[in-house]
């Protein structure tokens, strides 16, 4: 299901009102989403309470100067590729005051894809203060649009995730 403005505008609010209530900060990471879940949590009033920054690393150069990812990472893995994501993460953290970071890199299409990497390939991770770092590879169908708010929506979940596992 491809969520609406409304899901996503929900899914943000649950994400500032529970990093709200555990006074944390977030960092967001973002490549094929361009902003796009900075955007929904910036919608949500109180925001500016939770969200730290956002790193916006479209190209390969941005992903080395903000964020300090390896270029032998990239190299030899790729823009889109678990390692990415998660130098991604560990980058987010390192040039942010944020207890929780999420990275988003993958191919929205409709070009850029390979057969081992089709369109709608994307690779989010998680880390921080809540436990060790996660990536998780998700395929997402439809068009470019649709590939990026699926990307938003599991990314914005996954944080409400870690923040839910983090109560047991």
């Amino acid at each position: 299901m491809i969520p609406d403005d409304a899901e996503l505008g929900r899914l943000a609010e649950r994400v500032v009102h529970q990093l709200s209530a555990r006074a944390y900060m977030l960092g967001v990471a973002e490549s094929c989403t361009g902003g796009w879940v900075s955007k929904v949590l910036t919608e949500v009033v109180g925001s500016s309470a939770v969200l730290d920054r956002g790193f916006v690393t479209y190209s390969n150069d941005a992903k080395r100067e903000m964020l300090g990812v390896p270029a032998e990472t990239l190299e030899a893995f790729g823009a889109v590729s678990s390692e990415t994501a998660q130098a991604m993460v560990e980058g987010a953290l390192r040039h942010s005051r944020a207890d929780e970071v999420l990275a988003i890199t993958g191919i929205a299409g409709p070009g850029g894809g390979t057969d081992t990497k089709p369109v709608g390939t994307v690779f989010i991770a998680w880390g921080g203060r809540l436990g060790e770092e996660y990536v998780e590879r998700a395929q997402f169908s439809g068009n470019r649009e649709s590939v990026r708010r699926q990307a938003v929506a599991r990314a914005l979940q996954g944080v409400l995730d870690r923040l839910e596992d983090s109560e047991t």
